[in-house]
């Protein structure tokens, strides 16, 4: 393949999923082909402007070189349809649910438009009226916010995004909706709202009830009346039960969320993408990519600072080109998207990064490098959206921004997102997001019904390179995922090589923290917890993320679902190995809802 160095699973998923096909389904391109391919389309936006420092041919060339690399790698609808008649670039979207028949349904519309294009949809459902509320034109009762996400999910079903993968959706409700209970009860139901993450809009005036062992107030979104009282503490133990029997609902809290609004003279931010990580307006979408920070350290065990600022320049210029090129599903994000121009320069590998620095996962200097990490992403991001800002304009919603206060002149209103990465970074071949290993040697069902063995490449150089590899070794590790309990290996190994159920909860959410701290939109990350786990452990992290400041948490017991990603079938010599699917890559998608 030209002489890039991808894994076999890398190749079988961009074979299935992103190489270009002929009409009989034959794969007609190479994955240098891709890397040119989406190179080219989006280095087209630099034609759009009068004023240029990069001539178009020379951001192609650095687009291709960085994707080429494995250093960069944009979200998977700009892989999938650059370059083609689709040519629809975001990954995400906020699509409004108004309070009515017709508009419910255009609503649905607008989501299938959507999902046939490869991008992901979430929902605020609270200005649904109430189950058994009035409806004016019957005098009947109208069915709730529940019974009607129920279409949106049995939709979903049906349609395949882009004809590649499955659509994902973020189903978003207020604590004080008349609601909230029937909602965070939603996926109890084996097989419900297979389609769906579920999250509660928690408020800051919920919290301090929940606290204070207080009630507070459900709200009747049609009359915007007091329609009854809960007791804070019942409903937040609700929500845990939920989550540790289903992986549901997580939270979002959603006043912190909007104390960071880039844009409160735009409006106020009501939901998120599907894994979290974008909260975004009405018809908002958002532009994702990720920068691979493995290969950010050099041999000698030391981060490269400068390699790394040169790639955050690039990778904002390229987000901000394809919000140029891009063909936007329908009129209204396109307005909105170039009004706020928002984008999300992330980060992958972080993990792999770690390792290669000698730096536990779960240890306080890997929270403190998380913040010196981001702090300079964030700066160096910030620095490059000026700089585009001098070049091509201010995003034009600038002065209803907070950033007109301040006279930061950006070209985009957000810069920075934590993403989940999913396919992208087993492209990369490096770990999810800011997500730990999820197993150091393991079988991966590659596409087409193959079983590999798969090991972590790191591991395997230094146990060959300090003589304790062996072909039993790795079997043994397999079994376990993890490698603290295995013998003969030596101990400062076992600190490097971390895995996520060696992760203390509290541990995965002070780096989630660290990171939040220095991220405008907001980060995706999930606590991993094995099955044992206790109610009382997602009570503790919950409040803690709130504590935290994260702007939401989510939570995933092993087992709670039948259709897992991963499995860890146990240890001992006659145990399967960990068993991983061709789209896992750790961490948030451990079920099929959004891999």
């Amino acid at each position: 393949m030209n002489g890039l160095k991808l894994t076999v699973n890398a190749l079988k998923v961009l074979e299935r999923r992103y190489l270009l096909k002929d009409d009989r389904r034959r794969v007609i391109e190479t994955p240098d082909g891709l890397f040119r391919r989406v190179a080219r389309h989006v280095a087209g936006a630099q034609d759009n402007f009068r004023r240029r420092t990069v001539s178009r041919r020379e951001a192609e060339e650095r687009f291709f070189g960085m994707m080429r690399s494995l250093e960069f790698m944009p979200n998977s609808p700009t892989l999938m349809n650059a370059g083609t008649k689709i040519a629809q670039l975001s990954a995400c979207f906020v699509i409004p649910v108004p309070d009515s028949i017709p508009r419910i349904f255009g609503a649905l519309k607008q989501m299938a438009t959507i999902h046939q294009t490869g991008g992901g949809t979430g929902f605020d459902l609270s200005s649904l009226r109430p189950k058994g509320d009035l409806v004016y034109s019957t005098k009947g009762e109208a069915s709730g916010a529940v019974s009607f996400m129920s279409i949106f999910d049995a939709a979903t079903g049906v349609i395949v995004q882009g004809g590649r993968r499955r659509g994902a959706n973020m189903g978003i409700l207020r604590v004080d909706h008349p609601d909230i209970l029937e909602f965070i009860r939603a996926k109890l139901r084996e097989g419900a709202f297979a389609n769906f993450n579920l999250s509660v809009a928690a408020t800051d005036r919920f919290m301090r009830a929940c606290y204070a062992d207080g009630s507070y107030a459900l709200i009747n979104p049609r009359t915007k009346k007091e329609s009854g009282r809960l007791k804070a503490r019942k409903v937040f133990d609700l929500i845990v039960e939920c989550a540790w029997k289903t992986g549901d609902p997580g939270m979002v809290f959603i006043d912190e969320i909007n104390r960071h609004n880039p844009t409160p003279g735009v409006g106020s931010i009501a939901a998120t993408n599907p894994c979290g990580e974008l909260p975004l307006l009405p018809y908002e979408s958002c532009n994702l990519a990720s920068l691979n920070l493995s290969k950010f350290v050099d041999r000698g065990g030391k981060m490269n600072w400068h390699k790394l600022s040169e790639r955050i320049r690039w990778g904002v210029r390229f987000l901000d080109n394809v919000i140029e090129v891009n063909k936007f599903p329908l009129p209204e994000i396109r307005k909105i998207t170039f009004a706020n121009r928002k984008i999300g320069l992330g980060v992958m590998g972080f993990a792999d990064m770690l390792i290669l620095l000698g730096i536990p996962y779960n240890s306080k200097v890997a929270i403190d490098f998380s913040c010196k990490l981001m702090r300079f992403m964030r700066q160096e991001s910030l620095n490059a959206s000026h700089n585009l800002a001098r070049e091509r304009g201010v995003f034009p919603n600038f002065t209803k921004s907070i950033y007109a206060k301040k006279n930061l002149k950006l070209r985009n209103a957000a810069v920075n997102t934590i993403a989940p990465t999913g396919t992208i970074s087993i492209i990369a071949g490096c770990s999810s997001g800011i997500e730990p290993l999820f197993a150091i040697s393991f079988t991966r069902n590659v596409l087409g019904g193959q079983k590999l063995l798969e090991a972590n490449p790191v591991f395997e150089r230094v146990a060959r390179e300090r003589k304790f590899y062996s072909a039993s070794l790795m079997a043994e590790i397999s079994r376990r995922g993890s490698i603290q309990k295995i013998k003969g290996i030596p101990g400062d190994v076992k600190n490097i090589f971390i895995t996520a159920f060696d992760v203390r909860p509290s541990e995965h959410l002070y780096i989630q923290a660290a990171f939040q701290k220095y991220t405008d939109n907001s980060v995706s990350k999930t606590v991993n917890l094995p099955s044992q786990a206790r109610p009382e452990d997602i009570r503790r992290i919950y409040l803690l993320a709130h504590k935290l400041r994260c702007k939401g948490i989510t939570v995933y017991r092993y087992g709670t679902k039948k259709e897992q990603v991963l499995s860890f079938p146990g240890a001992g010599r006659k145990a399967k190995p960990v068993v991983a699917s061709s789209v896992y890559s750790g961490g948030t998608c451990a079920s099929e809802v959004c891999a």
